[in-house]
């Protein structure tokens, strides 16, 4: 589905570091923490740097291209306002800089993923400051985008 025909069925509200995170997504960035004395990626966003412990840290761009690490096809809704997107899928992608991230994977055929797929990101703009991602198979261009 293109972002013009994108519907927001369900958002999150987010709050503290996890607020930032969607406000990039808003602007269309994919952004993650990075500790500024290890240079370890992080997500979800915290204070502390796990690996090092570090307090500083900033918010870096990632590439948004990345593999499918494992994925799930949901054939039933849970919640009736699901119902007309099924079947849809469901991804853990690890991204270039390390990091996995869960989100849905659009612009394929369930039966058609495979481990390793490349995927790359794109984003629903839902208001100024919340924005949604999800994935698409890299060698689709964003004007085929489903």
């Amino acid at each position: 589905m293109s972002d013009e025909l994108f519907v927001a069925r369900f958002t999150p509200n987010p709050e503290g570091l996890n607020a930032e995170f969607y406000a990039f997504c808003a602007r269309g960035e994919l952004r993650f923490q990075r500790c500024n004395a290890c240079a370890t990626w992080r997500h979800p966003p915290r204070i502390l740097c796990p690996r090092c412990g570090a307090e500083a840290w900033q918010w870096t761009a990632s590439s948004g291209r990345g593999k499918v690490y494992t994925w799930t096809v949901t054939h039933q809704a849970l919640l009736p306002m699901f119902a007309e997107d099924l079947p849809y899928v469901v991804v853990v992608v690890e991204l270039e800089e390390g990091l996995r991230l869960v989100s849905a994977l659009r612009g394929i055929d369930p039966a058609a993923i495979e481990l390793d797929l490349p995927v790359e990101v794109r984003f629903h703009r839902v208001s100024d400051t919340l924005g949604l991602h999800w994935f698409v198979p890299a060698h689709r261009r964003a004007t085929l985008d489903l």
